[in-house]
């Protein structure tokens, strides 16, 4: 692993981003949907990397996601009907199997050996349903992300879905630089040490991990309510870190937390504080929007339904303010179609996201840059 820092970056020299609307990679695992939203009972249309899905359980209750579109006519399979280990169209009735091969013709017994339509890889993995929506053969289930935390027994939480109106990039980049803390998120998390200390950028094949600690400070209220959750009366200095990790093409892991001030925390012993992960997993639906998976995962406290709550819902605010600003950002890129992206130091970690997507892109032949007209090409 290198210790590094992406081209220029320094803020008295900024240097341009090469594409605002990026493109998304399709050989890659994409979330599509918290497994209990796959079901046997009525399938789920949800848009990956643009291509539109019928997700839905089969009678021995695995997951398939198949084109949305019947060969027939293109109805979309979404409104169908599943019965058993078939999907029927809504429109006329054709069935089809988890292969997407159509089995049953209404009005006719011979099968058109053409009815077909494309079935996806699935795994399921870590409460998601991850599907794969490039070359089938490249489809690797041992290099879906690392989210392990989601459902390891010694961490306990809960999570939501966002339907973000943006470029998924935008919110890479929101992860991966969290100063913006200090500005966006002011009465829960921010505070003024975030732009103030130091951090450390490492990449390692198609990861990266932003590291930041700040020393002998105040808990925001976010992190002095959890301290009291653990510690009742807790009050004092703390330390606190975070640890972004950027697993390709589009999660980030944070591991983030604070102690109590001089107890060890930054050479390895936590025992004296508080540990979260934030499980972030981006999922580019068109060029402008894209379905935000997220869940923040303790482990203190695990019995407790109650906290699990609270957390979920004040993650729920704070991530609700990065929203607005996300879409406003999107909106100010498309008015200024001629403005150049600038990076500074605090940028280092995102543009070497950027750089990892832009080798898998070109590995697939494509541009970094989406279309100006704004749909994925």
């Amino acid at each position: 692993m290198t210790l590094t820092t992406p081209a220029p970056v320094d803020a008295a020299a900024p240097t341009t981003a090469t594409a605002k609307i990026f493109n998304h990679p399709r050989n890659a695992w994409y979330v599509a949907a918290w497994d209990h939203e796959v079901t046997g009972k009525q399938p789920l249309a949800r848009t990956v990397a643009g291509v539109p899905l019928a997700l839905w359980r089969n009678a021995e209750g695995r997951a398939v996601a198949l084109a949305d579109a019947c060969w027939h006519r293109l109805a979309p399979l979404s409104q169908g009907t599943i019965l058993g280990n078939e999907l029927q169209c809504p429109y006329h009735g054709l069935r089809y199997n988890s292969t997407g091969r159509c089995t049953a013709m209404p009005a006719q017994e011979t099968i058109n050996p053409s009815a077909v339509v494309p079935s996806y890889p699935v795994v399921e993995r870590y409460r998601y349903v991850w599907v794969w929506v490039g070359d089938p053969d490249l489809a690797d289930p041992a290099t879906v992300p690392d989210m392990h935390q989601m459902d390891d027994p010694s961490w306990a939480g809960d999570g939501e879905t966002i339907h973000a109106e943006c470029n998924y990039q935008l919110v890479l980049d929101n992860l991966m630089d969290l100063t913006h803390e200090e500005f966006v998120h002011s009465s829960s998390i921010g505070q003024e040490e975030l732009s103030e200390s130091e951090f450390d950028v490492t990449h390692e094949g198609d990861t990266v991990t932003v590291t930041r600690w700040m020393r002998d400070i105040d808990a925001p209220p976010f992190w002095l309510k959890n301290m009291r959750d653990k510690f009742p009366g807790f009050e004092g200095k703390v330390d606190r870190w975070q640890i972004i990790t950027f697993q390709a093409p589009a999660t980030i892991c944070i591991d983030v937390g604070v102690a109590k001030a001089g107890t060890g925390a930054p050479e390895g012993d936590r025992s004296q504080g508080v540990n979260g992960y934030v499980m972030n997993t981006i999922t580019p639906e068109t060029d402008r929007t894209c379905h935000y998976f997220w869940a923040f995962m303790r482990n203190y406290c695990l019995d407790s339904q109650t906290i699990t709550t609270q957390l979920r819902q004040g993650v729920h605010g704070v991530f609700g303010e990065d929203e607005d600003m996300l879409r406003a950002q999107q909106r100010a890129i498309d008015a200024n179609p001629q403005h150049e992206f600038y990076s500074l130091n605090i940028d280092a970690g995102g543009m070497w996201v950027r750089q990892i997507l832009e080798r898998m892109l070109a590995a697939e032949g494509r541009p970094s840059a989406a279309p100006a007209a704004g749909r994925g090409a």
